[in-house]
């Protein structure tokens, strides 16, 4: 969409405007007022007033004289349109002039060495708030198709991006960005097709860019199937619950169970997207360490058998399944029929994407298994689940936090290959 709403507010005042000063100078006529110059106009026909009244936007009343005649305020009224119908047209031409030489338009122009960036969702908004504490002056682009105003601006003012509305797979905005000047291309669209799609596109454009070009893929299944492609060969592909997974295990997980002996009971509550990839993590970074998982969702039994599908499940733990409603007490009376959390100080990982639910469930748990370690997820950070989490000795982490802190070094260096 290349038309923002505020664009169409100004096209609806200016409209307005438009049609009042035409209006009141054909209403002026049409009553009996009369100009120096062409006094005959009283007694024109009405396609030659309608003409002269559209002229005012053109030239003013420089050709037809001063208002004269008639009453005073049809005078008025063409008045106010001699003034204000040239104003506006003259207004609108230096808005177009200006939008033309427009700050954007001309950095684009001659834009080098710099990152363009897709999407303009969270996981935008958490690189560049990363990737500007390692580089200041760095240029950054960043597209898509729809984009809010206030959006817009904190792009441009935080992070000093250059904002453009488009399509990415179009080839007019492919063109527009230089990608053969280009040092990255991190494709961060909801809309995981088009990010191929694009990608595949810039391959083509710019066959150069190779590895620097950096695909998110919100699809688990869509980003395994889509392994064996060129594109997925050529380029990076990723999926940030994979960086979040990966930053919990590391930096709270593993010291946990290096902390406890014997082996340790992990428990996932919630086995959607983020369930699944700590699974994975945990398979990759603590396998010697784990005795049993056990996994609560509402839909456990299909999820995993579609996990087993892209997963490989390890023999080294035990696996327990409990279908129902993580928030649902029950629920654990049948965890604690299959798996001792009295006794072994499992690790509770709340990780569906209710944060409500999570945290309030964590604050139940806490109580009935007081030596447990208790994670709660947020997406965004939450000053406040920060808070309850210190004050009830409950892990709370944000999903938002834990990509940041686990984005490759290498995605922030304009030089890395």
């Amino acid at each position: 969409m290349l038309f923002q709403v505020s664009s169409i507010k100004r096209l609806s005042w200016r409209s307005a405007l438009a049609l009042f000063f035409y209006l009141s100078s054909l209403f002026a006529f049409l009553i009996g007022v009369s100009v120096t110059e062409r006094p005959s106009i009283v007694d024109d026909h009405f396609l030659v007033k309608a003409y002269y009244s559209l002229s005012l936007f053109v030239v003013g009343g420089i050709d037809l004289g001063t208002p004269v005649g008639g009453p005073e305020f049809g005078r008025v009224l063409l008045w106010i349109a001699y003034f204000g119908a040239p104003i506006l047209a003259a207004s609108t031409l230096i808005e177009t002039f200006f939008r033309a030489i427009a700050r954007e338009n001309w950095q684009i122009r001659s834009i080098k060495n710099h990152i363009v960036i897709t999407g303009a969702g969270e996981l935008t908004l958490s690189y560049l708030r990363v990737f500007r504490y390692y580089h200041k002056r760095v240029p950054v682009v960043v597209v898509c198709p729809d984009m809010d105003e206030t959006t817009q601006e904190e792009l441009k003012e935080t992070f000093g991006a250059i904002v453009m509305v488009g399509d990415i797979t179009h080839e007019f905005v492919l063109r527009r960005l230089r990608l053969q000047h280009a040092r990255k291309v991190l494709l961060f669209e909801e809309n995981n097709l088009r990010s191929f799609e694009a990608a595949s596109k810039i391959i083509q454009a710019a066959p150069e860019l190779g590895r620097k070009i950096i695909i998110h893929c919100s699809n688990l299944r869509f980003m395994r199937a889509m392994e064996t492609t060129r594109v997925s060969q050529l380029c990076q592909t990723f999926n940030n619950y994979h960086l979040a997974a990966a930053a919990l295990v590391k930096d709270k997980l593993v010291h946990r169970f290096d902390e406890t002996s014997p082996k340790d009971v992990v428990v996932l509550a919630g086995f959607g997207r983020f369930g699944q990839t700590i699974l994975e993590e945990l398979q990759k970074q603590a396998l010697a360490e784990i005795q049993t998982v056990a996994i609560i969702d509402s839909d456990a039994n299909r999820r995993v058998l579609v996990a087993e599908e892209q997963i490989e499940f390890m023999q080294n733990y035990r696996r327990e399944l409990i279908e129902g409603d993580i928030s649902h007490p029950e629920v654990w009376n049948q965890v604690e029929q299959l798996v001792d959390l009295g006794n072994t100080r499992p690790a509770i990982i709340l990780g569906t994407g209710d944060e409500e639910q999570n945290l309030r469930t964590a604050l139940w748990l806490r109580e009935r298994y007081p030596e447990s370690m208790i994670v709660a997820r947020c997406n965004q950070r939450s000053h406040f689940a920060n808070e309850v989490g210190k004050d009830h000795n409950i892990t709370s982490i944000s999903i938002t936090r834990l990509i940041e802190h686990n984005i490759p070094r290498d995605w922030f260096d304009p030089e890395s290959e």
